[in-house]
């Protein structure tokens, strides 16, 4: 993730099959403003990382449907780093120059104070991917008068630790390894526990190794081949898209015989597992869920009626196995 996200991040991190928790498209209520329809010029997007596959696919999708608005957007990047963030933030509330933001935080508790006040000051705030604030179960904002485009990180643990059970079927034991995002982030904890708890479901399944294996080919590489010296026996190993990549050089190199399931819906591990090389991965339509964010906030700038929240599981079946993929090819390159 610190070169390139997924699934996320954070994930890469992300994230992806489950039944929604949240609201529907409505959100339960709408966001809205009153008064005649306001001029919106300007946009500013938060995203994770420039250097961030997954966050350029984010980007995409907002210039994309900005593009349609006539609207400009300023990608501000603070190099997965979430005190930078909070900081431009800040900044870019005091410019003057943005009627709406789209934040996708790094640390979305650190978040909270400045969107409040980018709130208050009247500039419309839409969090997309990671949630804002401390729940992770849940698409509901947690900020009064923000909008929400992302799916419940707990969710998409939960739909991880499901496929690990899956691959596992027929196993009289199955050992699984788990390539956890950075232990240092909220939203990565969360997801942990719920892969860890979606794993105990299946009475074959033993978690031998939860170890960190981020979100670059390297640092994956590096996870799997501790996990496999350390565990030689281990059949499903679970990861980030771009841990899992690596993650697949260590097993070739090993000569074992390891499902793999990634978490990101990059062209890279969509074609993986179309291929037969890995046995799934959870899958974001990244580039649509930027253009959806794009779209409530332009909108709501305008002074229009528009959902609280959009759970972006609608835009792709997120449990991405061979039989489920369909024509999707993935909408971002690792």
């Amino acid at each position: 993730m610190r070169s390139r996200w997924s699934a996320l991040a954070v994930a890469a991190l992300m994230a992806m099959g489950t039944a929604a928790c949240g609201s529907d498209d409505r959100g339960g209520g709408e966001a809205a403003s009153d008064g005649e329809a306001k001029k919106v010029s300007k946009v500013a997007f938060f995203g994770f990382a420039g250097a961030n596959s997954f966050a350029q696919a984010t980007y995409a999708g907002i210039k994309e449907q900005a593009a349609k608005e006539n609207v400009q957007v300023q990608f501000f990047d603070p190099n997965f780093d979430a005190a930078t963030q909070v900081s431009q933030i800040q900044n870019a509330i005091t410019t003057g120059q943005f009627q709406a933001f789209i934040v996708q935080a790094n640390d979305g508790n650190a978040v909270v104070p400045p969107i409040r006040e980018a709130i208050q000051e009247g500039i419309t705030v839409v969090g997309e991917f990671t949630p804002i604030g401390t729940k992770y179960d849940t698409i509901e904002p947690q900020v009064d008068g923000l909008i929400f485009v992302g799916e419940p990180p707990t969710e998409n643990g939960t739909a991880l630790g499901e496929l690990g059970v899956e691959a596992c079927k027929g196993m009289e034991t199955c050992e699984v390894a788990y390539l956890e995002g950075f232990k240092s982030l909220p939203l990565d904890n969360a997801r942990t526990d719920a892969v860890k708890q979606a794993l105990q479901a299946g009475g074959n399944v033993k978690l031998v190794a939860s170890v960190e294996g981020g979100y670059t080919e390297d640092s994956g590489l590096k996870a799997a081949q501790n996990v496999l010296q350390a565990h030689p026996g281990v059949d499903v190993m679970i990861g980030s898209s771009q841990a899992i990549a690596g993650a697949e050089q260590a097993v070739e190199d090993a000569e074992g015989e390891v499902k793999l399931i990634g978490n990101g819906g990059s062209r890279q591990a969509v074609k993986a597992v179309k291929d037969g090389r890995w046995f799934a991965t959870y899958v974001s339509a990244e580039k649509s869920a930027g253009a959806k964010a794009a779209e409530l906030a332009i909108r709501a700038a305008r002074g229009e009626k528009v959902p609280q929240s959009f759970d972006t599981r609608k835009l792709q079946e997120p449990k991405g196995t061979k039989a489920t993929l369909g024509d999707f090819e993935g909408q971002y390159d690792e």
